[in-house]
């Protein structure tokens, strides 16, 4: 039976459905009456999201140089936009509870997915993107595909996991030669279906497989030199991961010189534990590598 990556987004469901608070939140910032008082008092509804605003306002996320005590000043520090790529942030780990349990396998998972998060995020400040925090999310949701595929494909996804690693090749590689399509397939479905931004659902879709003519944008280009940084961290640590080869178009659009590199990684490991508390407070069990 021939199975599509649209297959897999319907056959998920409601595990893959938006929180209600990201989807009210993003309302009201697109609401031109909207004020940031409105905005921080929707936050201020959920204690424990509205916990995690304040923490992540405080961290070294932004080195804010005065203590961040409100909701409605984390709104007006960080900005309207950026609070909601943050709280999709913060929201995602909770849309999954679903996904089969084994916990090295996930804990490997949520590791790279913050990770790449962070080293995006890291890139994009070197670049001086006016909202980094978009980066953060792509970064972040890059790899969003497999979780539906853990979903929607079960025991038939470890196989392909298991030849993946037998064969020695990239996982998207195995997901192409078993299925016709790969996770950065399905991720760019599901980020289509949730109505993000364009510029994420291609940042997705093109991490692995670029377009047909060559062009790679910004936000896919940053997230793909994020991915093999990230992944390239871990290694070096004795992480068991494959290091994906770098794209030079990918490369040249980033636009960095190697210099910053150095530094770079320096911030990636020194952000990963405020990112963790961001994603999942409490949750010593994502620990990283490299600290």
């Amino acid at each position: 039976m021939i199975i599509t990556a649209k297959d897999l987004i319907n056959k998920a469901g409601d595990l893959v459905t938006l929180p209600n608070i990201y989807l009210r939140l993003r309302e009201v910032v697109e609401d031109v009456r909207a004020s940031n008082r409105d905005v921080a008092a929707l936050i201020s509804e959920d204690a424990g999201l509205a916990a995690r605003i304040l923490r992540i306002a405080n961290s070294s996320f932004y080195g804010f140089p005065s203590n961040v005590d409100t909701i409605t000043r984390a709104v007006t520090v960080i900005g309207t936009r950026q609070i909601t790529d943050v709280v999709m942030a913060t929201t995602v780990l909770d849309m999954f509870d679903g996904v089969p349990e084994d916990k090295a396998s996930m804990q490997d998972f949520w590791h790279h997915s913050i990770s790449c998060g962070v080293a995006a995020r890291v890139l994009a400040t070197y670049r001086r993107e006016m909202n980094v925090e978009r980066f953060f999310v792509a970064g972040l949701l890059h790899d969003i595909g497999k979780l539906v595929m853990f979903l929607s494909l079960g025991e038939r996804y470890w196989e392909i996991i298991r030849f993946s690693e037998e064969a020695d090749v990239l996982l998207n590689v195995a997901e192409k030669e078993q299925l016709g399509f790969d996770h950065s397939d399905v991720g760019s479905l599901l980020l289509k279906e949730w109505e993000l931004p364009k510029h994420t659902i291609d940042a997705v879709k093109y991490h692995h497989n670029y377009s047909d003519d060559g062009y790679i944008g910004v936000d896919a280009a940053v997230v793909h030199v994020a991915e093999v940084v990230a992944s390239a961290i871990y290694a070096s640590e004795g992480g068991e991961i494959m290091v994906p080869p770098l794209y030079r178009p990918a490369w040249d659009a980033v636009a960095l010189p190697v210099s910053i590199f150095a530094p770079a990684v320096k911030q990636i490991k020194r952000q990963y534990d405020d990112a963790v508390e961001l994603i999942s407070p409490g949750n010593n069990e994502i620990g990283y590598a490299c600290a």
